[in-house]
């Protein structure tokens, strides 16, 4: 379970929702992502713009930390194969994807997608990042169409 769209609680297994930590910012309206439970083997973070990856980075193996460049794992031919196929998904131009390597079944899956100004780079290239987290967060009359589906309306502001 996790939180969609911050870190009012740590993304985690949990027994059940009345479970999670926080019962002063977690109420029965709060929205959480629940999946099934599975094992990563590996983990890496991809920088996606107009559906190509511009850098990636391994991030963790068997749950733990470990760092390194995308271009350094012996999976990156698998990794940038994985990849392509996410790129006929209805996505932003510019977004993080990290995807993972299953345990069970030696299959590559989407782990989650990430707004590209919130993300870490780990390993990655970070001129590379940095076109895609620039592209993410560029004035709102500057997006296209197809990543106007991704936008959400400010609240109206107040004033006295």
């Amino acid at each position: 379970m996790k939180p969609p769209n911050d870190k009012s609680f740590p993304a985690r297994v949990y027994p059940d929702g009345s479970r999670l930590p926080g019962s002063d910012a977690v109420d029965d309206r709060t929205p959480v992502l629940v999946s099934d439970i599975v094992t990563f083997a590996v983990e890496c973070r991809l920088f996606l713009l107009d559906g190509e990856v511009r850098t990636g980075s391994r991030y963790l193996t068997h749950g733990e930390l470990d760092v390194a460049p995308l271009d350094e794992d012996p999976r990156r031919a698998d990794v940038l194969a994985f990849a392509e196929r996410l790129a006929s998904l209805d996505l932003p131009s510019a977004v993080v994807v990290d995807v993972g390597l299953l345990s069970e079944c030696s299959q590559w899956a989407v782990v989650e997608a990430n707004a590209a100004w919130a993300s870490g780079h780990y390993a990655c290239d970070p001129d590379a990042a940095l076109d895609v987290v620039v592209r993410a967060a560029r004035p709102e009359g500057e997006f296209g169409p197809a990543d106007r589906a991704f936008l959400r309306p400010l609240p109206e502001v107040v004033r006295d």
